[in-house]
């Protein structure tokens, strides 16, 4: 890589991220166990507003990504492909459908966009 190819260094810099949040989550297990000992259950309200929270979270990438460039669309499929199993690794079905579900919010994004012009 040479530090005058911003591509190649963006796609290095998401590929150290990613490696860090896998190592994170083993590294911290037993801490993390640890801590959720002490951790009460989430209340039906606390639940609800979370998912409120999330609705409008998406809504709000939903706008962001469809006021966006092609390349920033285009940086939001390459994530979902990023997290997605590999050939020969376990395949997890809550990484799967947030992977299709990332690819589904842009696609949404792309139809905002397309109804807006």
């Amino acid at each position: 890589m040479t530090d005058s190819d911003p591509t190649s260094h963006r796609h290095e810099l998401r590929q150290r991220a990613l490696s860090r949040w896998d190592d994170e989550g083993g590294a911290l297990a037993a801490v993390t166990q640890e801590a959720h000992k002490h951790v009460p259950d989430m209340t039906n309200a606390e639940l609800v507003l979370l998912r409120v929270r999330m609705i409008a979270l998406e809504n709000l990438l939903i706008a962001v990504l469809a006021e966006g460039s092609d390349r920033q669309r285009q940086a939001a499929l390459d994530m979902a492909d990023a997290i997605s199993p590999r050939a020969g690794s376990t395949q997890h079905p809550l990484t799967i459908r947030a992977a299709q579900h990332m690819s589904d919010l842009v696609g949404r994004a792309v139809h905002v966009r397309d109804e807006q012009t």
